[in-house]
């Protein structure tokens, strides 16, 4: 048998001829296919005869939108553009109406399902939304703002929203807000007939300004008026209140306003822009002066190049436009983004410090990372006849235990489980495996493909926009939510990772099942905001935050929450494997770089160390990793376990284990802390082997001998997981595997990430 390292090099050496020659006609014709946005579609069922590119691609240093393509970008121009493929269309009976809060003329294109401002148009409408540095909430015909207060305890962390200033006007109260643009760093919401919001993220302002010309104004608090101080041009007013606060009020003309009681101010016929600001620091004055004059409306984020997100905020009045950034933002921000970080100028937040950053346009760059099918620095062999011997057994078993469960979710785990054997066989040499593998594939997978799958199947909603199963249509906890757009980026990750696998190992398949493929990523990858869009844009990815959202259409207290980040990253991952099957550099380039920027934010706020401070201490030891991340919260409980079941904390941040989870937890001195923090915990009764396997798992990171030997001593699995996928990983660790390159960071395209 050859060796690992030896089998690679010449795959390697192989492929690589000629390599440079396709990507150049790649290249060439893509620049020349997109000099304008096109919508994400699905390619044409009339497909190259030729099997697509298993390699990772290099990608062009110049992607002008990263719109999947709607044909395969291995096919020849003579192939003709056809509509995308659509599952059948959905009659649901839980899906609430989006007509009654988005403007007439947003209800033709598919609408957001996990966004920021998502409870806004649920229910009533009127459940707080936190939109940094504010806690905002509409009550239809007013809107209150709050500087919020933050509270903690060992076991969670929240913001509590309080009413500090509403602001009303004659509107007809029996009306509702209505949204009349969203972006993704913002939306415009309207109170009717007289008031437009501009609520951008990471604002220190809130922006108002009347629509139907002079409008009476009414500024109302819960607090008790102390003071109201107008400057000499009465466009600018201090208000200070008795619960300590102080708020900046700027108008772009002169206002009249005044106090009518101890909780009041109203305003005479104003015309014009009005914007409010929380004073946190005295100091702070003389900044929000300067910047008062320029306010944001929108703010669209770009993907024009991998492993990049470029920040643009359209802007009016005059001056240079003041933000905030987050940590994430600050540690991400490109020397190619022309702005000035004002260091001494910080808002408190959930996520930590915001400080104000002054540019109408930022970069960001994650570090590149490869979605590489097999380990990213070989499997020992030491270890090749265990995992061999493992290996086989679990491929027998997928012919003796075949899947049960209709679930979306858990049918998607048992699919993925699989397609891990075909890939550690190819990596092992034990290509034998591989034939019963693609069998078992074929036949789970074709079903939900071709709608023939007894009790379940992938539907398309146009309400919203998105695909929903049949199980979830009448029944909001089928399939964990799916039906209401909760986890779509975990279900499906787990069905295109399976997808890509057998588009591999079967391109003849590959060509046939292409535009179900691609109608599954499309449903949480379309970057499109163009008309004719059959999905919404990024369906679970938040561009400010720089990570996913879960929750869907179910309006929370604390706005949107994710709990497995490990999940998300297996969607963007999966969503790259499958552009590498099928030679798209387009879906490979989207997928690569979601999951580059959804590895750094878990990092950032699942992910907790103490010392950092961007937690408070006594949370920050007894949590080494948040349970539930909410927009408005920090919850050490899981859905389904209590805070100290810290076995299952840890597994589902890790799950699934594949060559990804390498980056993940590329800090080895993380990893053992979390392993110690957790290892107690598996004293308890009852705690499942599954569970433990993933604790073993990571301690293989750092200790092989004694992960390994814990490992040969389990009973039993997580149902996406197995013996032959655990001593793969436990044999890939440490410095003597042997490898193409050296280092987790290994990437193809690093250079384009720079």
């Amino acid at each position: 048998m050859e060796t690992n390292r030896s089998c690679k090099q010449k795959l390697m050496t192989k492929l690589g001829r000629g390599l440079s020659k396709i990507l150049s006609k790649t290249i060439k014709r893509r620049r020349e296919e997109q000099k304008t946005e096109t919508p994400l579609q699905i390619p044409s069922s009339s497909l190259p005869s030729e099997p697509p590119l298993q390699i990772p691609l290099s990608l062009p240093s110049e992607i002008p939108s990263l719109s999947l393509p709607p044909t395969n970008s291995t096919m020849s121009s003579k192939h003709h553009r056809t509509s995308p493929f659509s599952f059948p269309r959905a009659q649901s009976t839980v899906l609430p109406d989006p007509s009654r809060f988005f403007s007439p003329d947003l209800l033709s294109a598919p609408l957001p399902t996990n966004s920021f401002f998502q409870n806004y148009c649920l229910n009533n409408g009127t459940q707080a939304e936190y939109i940094h540095p504010y806690l905002i909430k509409s009550s239809l015909s007013s809107l209150s703002l709050c500087s919020p207060s933050r509270y903690h305890t060992p076991a969670f962390i929240y913001q509590t929203f309080t009413a500090d200033l509403t602001i009303s006007s004659t509107s007809d109260p029996s009306q509702t807000h209505q949204i009349s643009a969203y972006h993704d760093l913002s939306i415009t919401l309207d109170l009717p007939p007289s008031l437009r919001f501009y609520l951008v993220r990471g604002s220190p302002y809130v922006t108002f300004t009347t629509l139907s010309g002079p409008t009476d104004l009414s500024i109302s608090t819960i607090h008790a008026i102390l003071s109201l101080t107008p400057n000499d041009s009465c466009t600018k007013y201090t208000l200070t209140m008795n619960s300590g606060q102080t708020f900046l009020i700027y108008s772009s003309s002169p206002m009249n306003l005044e106090k009518s009681n101890l909780s009041l101010l109203t305003a005479k016929g104003f015309s014009g822009f009005v914007r409010i600001a929380v004073l946190p620091d005295p100091s702070y004055e003389s900044v929000l002066d300067r910047f008062s004059s320029c306010y944001p409306v929108s703010g669209e984020a770009s993907l024009n190049r991998p492993f990049c997100i470029e920040y643009n905020w359209a802007k009016k009045g005059w001056g240079e436009l003041l933000l905030l950034a987050h940590p994430l933002h600050l540690k991400l921000l490109s020397d190619d983004s022309s702005v000035t970080i004002l260091d001494d100028f910080k808002y408190k937040s959930i996520d930590g410090d915001l400080v104000g950053v002054v540019g109408d346009s930022w970069v960001l760059k994650a570090d590149p990372i490869s979605p590489t099918w097999h380990s990213m620095k070989g499997v020992s062999e030491d270890g090749y006849n265990e995992i061999a011997s493992a290996l086989r057994k679990d491929v027998e078993s997928l012919v003796s235990n075949p899947i049960t469960t209709a679930s979306s979710y858990f049918y998607g785990k048992a699919i993925a489980r699989a397609a891990r054997f075909a890939l550690i066989g190819e990596e092992m040499g034990c290509t034998d495996v591989i034939p019963t593998i693609q069998h078992f594939l074929k036949s789970s997978i074709t079903p939900w493909l071709d709608g023939t799958f007894n009790g379940n199947g992938f539907l398309y909603d146009k309400k919203w926009g998105g695909l929903v199963t049949k199980m979830s249509v009448s029944d909001t906890g089928a399939d964990f939510g799916f039906g209401v757009y909760n986890d779509h980026h975990y279900h499906l990750g787990y069905f295109l990772y399976a997808i890509a696998v057998l588009v591999k190992i079967d391109p003849s398949w590959g060509r046939k099942y292409m535009p179900q493929a691609y109608a599954m990523a499309a449903d949480f990858l379309t970057s499109s905001k163009k008309s004719g869009a059959v999905y919404t844009r990024f369906r679970c990815f938040d561009m400010w935050k720089l990570h996913s959202w879960a929750g869907g259409l179910t309006e929370f207290a604390d706005g949107r929450n994710q709990e497995s980040t490990s999940e998300a990253i297996n969607g963007y991952y999966s969503a790259a494997l499958l552009g590498l099957s099928y030679g798209d550099t387009h879906l490979a380039a989207i997928g690569s770089t979601l999951t580059a920027f959804e590895i750094r934010a878990a990092q950032t706020w699942w992910h907790v160390r103490e010392g950092e401070g961007l937690y408070e201490e006594e949370f920050a030891r007894e949590n080494k990793v948040v349970g539930v991340l909410w927009n408005n919260k920090r919850d050490s409980g899981l859905w389904f376990a209590p805070p100290e079941w810290k076995e299952c904390r840890l597994g589902i941040q890790l799950l699934p284990l594949l060559p990804i989870t390498e980056v993940l937890f590329e800090d080895t001195g993380f990893a053992k802390d979390l392993v110690k923090w957790t290892m107690p915990a598996l004293e308890r009764d009852g705690v499942g082997e599954g569970w433990k396997g993933f604790v073993y798992a990571l301690e293989g990171v750092y200790d092989k001998t004694t992960a390994l030997e814990k490992i040969r001593g389990l009973k039993g699995f997580d149902d996406g997981n197995s013996l032959s996928n655990l001593l793969w990983w436990i044999y890939s660790r440490g410095d003597d595997c042997e490898g193409l390159v050296e280092g987790i960071r290994c990437c193809w395209y690093r250079q384009y990430g720079h």
